[in-house]
């Protein structure tokens, strides 16, 4: 089985060319499931039920979030309402949606997604370690083909994430700092690793903002209101393939498409 999971989608640009990309797959050999994080979906900055609904129509079966989940207050009834919308796991119990659903590959499959978020530099949620535990104990023999989004800002966190799951997941992708790390490799115990699988969205920008704003604020120490970025995107992603059982990948390869730059419609 192959599962494409496409890095933080952002704004407009990330959308357009993920809805290439896949367009592109359907004529060619589409993965058997497609996750993305689409936390970054809505002008740079959360997600909206129509955006989500463009999204999951052009062929992602899976969204995952993160910290910016919430900035669109449109999206809670509807995490609620659609199993495959996930928000971390490790928020406190009450809070709206869910961190972890079943999916169905085109292969038959059943898949486990799993989405958490660090704590370090990050606002401070419940213990994403024990979380896994809790969630893999609930899971049990429901889905032997588990994947992780671990949304976090330390390398470190979510390297140990991926240490601590493996052989009891099948991948775990960082995602949250949009820079793509060279480091995807399959861990001693046969799970697939990377530190962060990177942005889909606009090419000439600072992690998908007009650079101009980034760099006044870095400057001036002043608030300014970030605008995602015009122009060419790039998609950012990663390809696993599972062995016999699913439980273990055999094979994590970094997936990127680049628009053209005369002609980025």
């Amino acid at each position: 089985m192959q599962i494409l999971f496409i890095g933080d989608i952002v704004g407009e640009p990330g959308r357009r060319v993920t809805r290439r990309v896949l367009k592109k797959l359907k004529r060619t050999a589409m993965p058997d499931l497609v996750i993305a994080n689409g936390e970054n979906a809505a002008g740079g900055s959360g997600i909206t039920p129509e955006i989500a609904d463009e999204l999951l129509s052009a062929g992602i079966d899976v969204l995952t979030g993160g910290n910016h989940t919430w900035d669109k207050r449109e999206i809670l009834p509807l995490l609620d309402q659609a199993d495959n919308i996930l928000r971390p796991a490790n928020y406190p119990e009450g809070t709206p949606g869910s961190g972890v659903c079943l999916a169905t590959a085109r292969s038959g499959e059943t898949v486990a997604v799993v989405n958490l978020m660090g704590r370090v530099f990050m606002t401070p949620l419940d213990d994403p370690f024990r979380t896994a535990d809790r969630i893999l104990n609930e899971i049990g023999d429901a889905a032997s083909t588990i994947i992780v989004d671990i949304h976090g800002e330390a390398t470190s966190e979510k390297i140990a994430m991926a240490r601590y799951l493996d052989g009891r997941v099948t991948a775990v992708l960082g995602t949250h700092t949009h820079v793509p790390t060279a480091d995807a490799r399959i861990l001693p115990g046969g799970t697939g690793a990377v530190t962060d699988v990177g942005m889909t969205g606009p090419i000439d920008s600072i992690i998908g903002v007009e650079a101009d704003l980034v760099l006044t604020r870095f400057l001036t120490q002043r608030p300014v209101r970030f605008r995602t970025a015009a122009g060419p995107a790039r998609l950012c992603g990663i390809l696993i393939e599972t062995g016999a059982g699913g439980r273990q990948a055999v094979r994590m390869e970094r997936y990127e498409y680049t628009e053209e730059r005369e002609n980025p419609a």
